[in-house]
């Protein structure tokens, strides 16, 4: 014979299945992951201004030695781990556009060579 559930039934079967958010832990390292990242984006910056380059070059550097970063770590297999800590800290930067491209590169990788 079939139990029917009622809906007070299912809510407690649901809050035993359910994990407890961490909303404020997953917040705060997100805060703090992307905002260690923003700094050194901007310790960098700030180097190549003093190596004497103008704003919108000294930003371009930035942008790219980032970029490069990002795609590094993820290729070896780092940037993901951070970002399993960090969460949405790491996604924001220019770091994350870097893991975007390299990680289905990465997947692809593992198919075999691509023709055509």
């Amino acid at each position: 014979m079939k139990h029917e559930m009622t809906n007070k039934e299912y809510n407690e079967y649901v809050k035993t299945k359910t994990p407890n958010s961490k909303l404020f832990s997953n917040c705060l390292k997100a805060f703090v992951s992307g905002g260690i990242i923003c700094v050194i984006g901007h310790f960098i910056l700030t180097m190549f201004k003093k190596w004497g380059l103008d704003t919108e070059a000294a930003g371009t550097a930035t942008s790219i030695i980032l970029v490069f970063a990002g795609a590094l770590l993820t290729g070896l297999d780092i940037y993901p781990k951070i970002a399993k800590f960090a969460g949405a800290g790491t996604i924001v930067p220019i770091t994350g556009f870097a893991n975007s491209v390299v990680s289905p590169a990465l997947e692809a990788k593992t198919e075999g060579m691509v023709l055509g």
